[in-house]
């Protein structure tokens, strides 16, 4: 006659399998989780023209009220551009916040005028065009309860031998999505030369928005043989 599996035995081996068990699913949903990140470009497109002429010096503006964030966006931009030989100059340094308040100094012909007499032979512009808020719902994560003294004839072992599952409940989570446009121009016909689409969800912050942004959109620029 078999004797009977110690129940020492069978906690251990349903704690082992357990945890096994949500280890796995932890990795799967950071896996899933790396394969969307928060910012993503959802399309783009290239004018024919886009490859007739080198653009090596951009000014770049990110057309905003807010002269902080004007200021970190252009920053990186600025940044991600001249690791590409880029040369580039920030609208914030030739057209700053007081100027750009007075509508009479900051009209689109005077603009184009500066910018064609300090010969920049194109203009990088983005600004954000939608947003939205998305609601979410985040199911409840089971875990497997844990004992130090576990045995069947109790109520504890029982408990953790018969019912190693319990759940937390779910919630409802919002998310802002914001929605951008990048356009690049030619500084001396004005024509769009390039134009890309990117959503972000709930940035946590502006800086780090502002830096895998320009990367992401400087990339999909040299990927496209824009620059």
């Amino acid at each position: 006659m078999q004797d009977k599996p110690d129940i020492f035995q069978i906690m251990i081996a349903n704690t082992i399998r357990n945890s096994l068990k949500w280890l796995l699913l932890f990795a799967v949903s950071l896996a899933l989780f790396g394969c969307s990140p928060s910012t993503q470009i959802t399309g783009s497109w290239k004018s024919p023209e886009a490859t007739s002429k080198n653009y090596s010096k951009i000014i770049v503006a990110a057309l905003t009220d807010s002269p902080p964030a004007r200021q970190i966006v252009e920053n990186e931009l600025q940044a991600a551009l001249q690791t590409q030989g880029v040369t580039v100059t920030k609208s914030i340094d030739e057209f700053p916040p007081a100027m750009m308040r007075d509508r009479s100094n900051s009209t689109a012909d005077g603009l184009l005028k500066q910018i064609r007499g300090d010969e920049h032979d194109a203009i990088l512009t983005v600004a954000v065009v939608d947003q939205e808020t998305e609601t979410r719902y985040v199911p409840g994560h089971p875990y497997a309860p844990m004992s130090r003294f576990g045995w069947y004839g109790t109520f504890r072992g029982y408990y953790s031998y018969r019912h190693p599952m319990l759940y937390s409940p779910g919630y409802y989570t919002e998310e802002k999505v914001y929605f951008l446009e990048t356009n690049l121009y030619d500084a001396e016909t004005e024509k769009l030369l390039w134009s890309a689409q990117s959503r972000t969800y709930s940035p946590s912050s502006l800086n780090s928005f502002a830096g895998k942004f320009a990367t992401l959109i400087v990339n999909r620029m040299q990927a496209e043989n824009v620059l």
